[in-house]
């Protein structure tokens, strides 16, 4: 049976038994370290998979991904804008938009709110609300009825429940400031339960109630868009808007949540950054346990090498030890990096609910809980960054051992 020589004597020496306990407790220390970073690193990695697979399938899949807002008049001719718009390269949809910003009052309550006045047949192109309404859907706006859509937090707030009536405090059109406030009655349709930020300040009413308030006949003031590639959503937007005859403010979602993405970005790269780092330290105890292990073994090296082993021979058996020490620190931390990052979410869910402490707050966060998304390239990938860690970590002392000579170890013994 084929069994190379350098192979057979690190299996041998990573079995023997060490009279120096101490080089175990290096070993065992060094096999935990690496599988605490190995897991660790796949866990906050399934966590900030977690986090952008939240901010795309939430933030951009409700939010429009680009924003024309009028520099000066309202828009009159928006039907054939919205077909310009479309027509544009990268935008997939256009939706016009009229905002309504005043107070919703309930009894004594009040809360400043920024609403979308929307036609739900387009709006419904541009953000994506049904898996948020409970079975519900933007068509419960109809013209004329005054109906709203606010967000969770916004109905928490004011203590409205589906078909509760609420007053919206407007300006008079025209009026600089908020001035003498107009009170219009309006009747809730829907909640839109996102989990987090955006529960606070969303809300929806139809396009021709906005109109009405606002005076309008058959104008808006904007349009959203859904953009293609929604990282180029920023030049995307102006690239449809510069053809346009009227003058547009353009915005994006960059510019009101792509400080999110950037963060998520960051906090990914700082943790790789950090726990290769500690997966460096805890391989580089392999040296120490290695330095010692051939230390012990000289006279098994001075043995070997006078029956022909050659130095590459002797450096290949201590580089297998060395590495047999590492995969099974690999492999431990895989299996549990992988199996808690499966769990997270539920892991995390159980302790906010014992300590009754929440640990990300829906008014600050743009989600209440922590994500989690496991992908086999982020294991393989931090496996495979670990095992160069540990291989690079065994060549000094094999090839300190591969150049130690006979006569020097048995003069030593």
């Amino acid at each position: 049976m084929f069994r190379p020589l350098s192979v057979y004597l690190g299996w041998r020496f990573s079995r023997a038994k060490r009279r120096n306990r101490f080089i175990s407790f290096i070993s065992v220390a060094s096999i935990l370290g690496i599988a605490i970073g190995v897991g660790a690193l796949i866990l906050g990695l399934s966590a900030m998979n977690g986090f952008q697979r939240e901010l795309e399938s939430r933030i951009l899949s409700v939010l429009p991904h680009g924003q024309l807002y009028a520099a000066e008049d309202a828009v009159a001719n928006w039907g054939d804008l919205v077909g310009r718009l479309e027509a544009a390269p990268g935008i997939l949809a256009a939706a016009p938009f009229v905002p309504l910003e005043g107070l919703l009052s309930k009894g004594a309550k009040l809360k400043a709110v920024q609403l979308q006045g929307v036609l739900p047949a387009l709006e419904g192109r541009i953000s994506q609300l049904e898996p948020y309404l409970n079975g519900a859907s933007l068509n419960l706006l109809q013209p004329g009825e005054r109906g709203l859509i606010l967000g969770k937090a916004i109905a928490e707030q004011l203590e409205l429940a589906v078909g509760d009536s609420v007053s919206l405090l407007l300006p008079a059109p025209g009026a600089q400031g908020f001035g003498s406030p107009r009170r219009h009655s309006f009747t809730l349709v829907g909640i839109l339960s996102l989990g987090g930020q955006l529960d606070t300040v969303l809300g929806y009413t139809h396009l021709e109630d906005a109109q009405a308030l606002r005076e309008l006949d058959d104008e808006v003031m904007g349009f959203h868009l859904r953009v293609d590639q929604v990282l180029a959503a920023d030049q995307l937007t102006m690239n449809a808007a510069m053809p346009l005859p009227a003058p547009f403010y353009v915005s994006s979602w960059m510019n009101s949540q792509g400080n999110i993405y950037r963060d998520i970005q960051l906090v990914r790269t700082l943790m790789i950054v950090v726990l290769l780092l500690v997966m460096a330290v805890a391989s580089f105890n392999i040296v120490s346990t290695l330095v010692m292990a051939v230390n012990e073994k000289k006279g098994d090296i001075a043995i070997l090498k006078t029956m022909g082993a050659g130095p590459w021979q002797i450096r290949g058996a201590f580089v297998v030890q060395g590495m047999l020490n590492g995969v099974a620190g690999v492999v431990v931390g895989g299996l549990l990096g992988g199996l808690l990052a499966t769990r997270l979410s539920e892991m995390v869910a159980g302790y906010e609910r014992l300590t009754g402490h929440r640990l990300l707050n829906p008014e600050v966060y743009f989600i209440d809980f922590i994500p989690t998304e496991f992908h086999w390239a982020d294991l393989w990938l931090v496996t495979g960054s670990a095992l160069a860690l540990i291989f690079v970590a065994t060549l000094y002392p094999a090839w300190r051992a591969g150049r130690l000579l006979p006569r020097q170890l048995l003069g030593e013994a």
